[in-house]
């Protein structure tokens, strides 16, 4: 019966590949698929029917996971941050400020594009913003279609690799489980696992190198054809000179958020989920700050009260519970009591004064959607690994793996080759939880580091914005580009973007380390 689920397994791969370019959602592919072939290998005798009763459980599994619930939190905080104008002002400084060099704008872009990244880490809403703020402003400069495009395109898509991003948080989950099964198929029964955290941390270098990349390409496309990428005239320039103040007005609030978020992940304060709290509540805060009609004092009582909260614990144990602490640990707790109750009545106020002026209901209505799409497919792809392996799948790939020239190196080839491949018809989430539950215990069983595994694997996902036919940030620039852009400039646009994002993949592939040295420091 084993080459009996070998052929319904092929077929239920194929009929996946083939449903999925109908553009039916995703999720019902997956669900119908995972039904109609399971149901045909129980009737044929090749599957074992008690193989199901493992599906309750995943699904249970998926719902309380506490690091799941990081994921509407990001969500949130992504899309509250872009109602807050933050990318707005955020252009509008930095293009001030580069916009004497040939390509400054450009390269501005990019600059904002990983801020918002490591802030927002929503790409739709990152190149929709840029689209309609920078596009016109560089066209109307001179700039390139094809070039301009492409650096918003690229940009955008910059929220996938640099922390805190939903798709590493919904990685390290699927990669977590990969990591436990390959360790009990290796015999192995007192086991590792692979944080978010370190995954955060893994792709901070990669995620850098390649802001670093963009810039040197828009450097040195400016350089050799400086009429297609010209500076801003001298006269725009000196109508409004950019001051230190202005650009400290915009750089500072979204810094100050990122190190509160990463910082306490990465060392160690917080979990993952605990910190996208604070990135919710800070970006509320900020908000209320930054929109008009809103009162701004909370935003203020909440930074003092914060500050001297964090004060306070770095001097003072502030443990409760304890039987007898020390005076000064007393007279600490009772300080901190009014900050706290000061610090929750200010957040309380500006999310009553954020829903009175009607945003707060659209950010709650775009997390729901947001968040129900992942989690939905999530339980989809967990029936369809679960009916894949039951027909022996896992072991018809760990054989097709096995039989590749190269070892553990050209596994590796083959799944990066597949991925990019897929990427061209499927999204980030729809890849990491149809592919990595399939290959991810066998790769890993190969003795491959998870952390550099699931950082190669963030990376490479990255591209399945740019490349078309399906590549989002394309459909979200087209959107929004003026009539006079053509839909071949977005695509000749993205297509140097996409080649630096391979040389970024191959390097992470070449030298480990990149992906591997910080979370070494930092967790072991």
């Amino acid at each position: 019966m084993s080459g009996l689920g070998g052929i319904l397994d092929l077929l239920m791969f194929a009929t996946l590949c083939f449903a999925i370019l109908t553009g039916f959602p995703v999720v019902f592919i997956l669900t119908g698929c995972a039904l109609v072939f399971g149901g045909l290998g129980w009737a044929l005798g090749a599957l074992a029917p008690e193989l199901l009763g493992a599906l309750p459980p995943r699904i249970y599994g998926t719902m309380t996971s506490e690091v799941l619930i990081a994921i509407p939190l990001f969500v949130f905080m992504g899309i509250m941050l872009e109602r807050s104008k933050i990318a707005e002002e955020l252009l509008e400084a930095m293009g001030r400020v580069f916009g004497a060099m040939p390509g400054g704008l450009a390269i501005s872009v990019s600059i904002v594009g990983a801020l918002l990244a490591a802030s927002t880490g929503i790409v739709g809403a990152t190149v929709v913003t840029m689209g309609l703020m920078a596009l016109p402003s560089m066209l109307r400069r001179g700039y390139d279609p094809a070039f301009a495009c492409g650096t918003i395109c690229a940009a955008g898509t910059l929220g996938q690799i640099i922390p805190p991003s939903t798709v590493m948080v919904i990685l390290g989950e699927v990669l977590s489980a990969a990591y436990q099964q390959a360790q009990f198929a290796q015999g192995k029964f007192s086991v590792e696992t692979v944080s978010v955290g370190e995954l955060f941390a893994g792709s901070m270098v990669p995620g850098l190198l390649l802001v670093a990349l963009y810039i040197a390409y828009q450097a040195v496309f400016a350089a050799l054809l400086p009429h297609r990428a010209p500076p801003i005239p001298l006269a725009e320039r000196s109508d409004r000179p950019v001051s230190l103040g202005e650009v400290g007005r915009a750089l500072v609030p979204p810094i100050v958020l990122i190190v509160a978020v990463l910082g306490s992940i990465i060392g160690g304060v917080a979990t993952p989920t605990e910190a996208a709290s604070v990135g919710a509540v800070g970006a509320t805060l900020l908000a209320s700050l930054r929109m008009q009609g809103v009162p701004r004092w909370p935003a203020w009582v909440a930074a003092i009260s914060i500050l001297g909260l964090v004060a306070l614990a770095t001097q003072f144990d502030m443990r409760l519970g304890r039987s007898n602490p020390p005076m000064g640990d007393r007279i600490a707790m009772m300080v901190a009591a009014p900050l706290a109750l000061a610090l929750a009545a200010s957040v309380l106020v500006a999310f009553l004064s954020i829903w009175r002026r009607g945003v707060l209901d659209g950010v709650m209505r775009a997390t729901t959607s947001i968040t129900a799409m992942i989690f939905a497919t999530l339980i989809g792809a967990t029936l369809f690994a679960l009916v894949f392996r039951g027909l022996g799948g896992d072991d018809m790939v760990h054989e097709f793996l096995k039989m590749l020239p190269g070892g553990k190196y050209g596994a590796l080839l083959a799944i990066m080759g597949v991925i990019f491949l897929m990427g061209f018809f499927l999204d980030f989430v729809e890849i990491t939880i149809i592919v990595i539950p399939i290959v991810g215990p066998i790769i890993l069983a190969m003795g491959v580091d998870p952390v550099w595994f699931g950082v190669m694997i963030a990376v490479n996902l990255q591209t399945s914005f740019l490349t078309p036919p399906f590549g989002f940030s394309l459909f979200y620039l087209r959107g929004v580009a003026p009539p006079s852009v053509g839909t071949l400039d977005i695509y000749r646009g993205i297509v140097p973007f996409v080649v630096l994002q391979l040389l970024g993949l191959a390097a992470v592939m070449a030298f480990p380390a990149l992906a591997t040295w910080l979370p070494e420091q930092l967790f072991k």
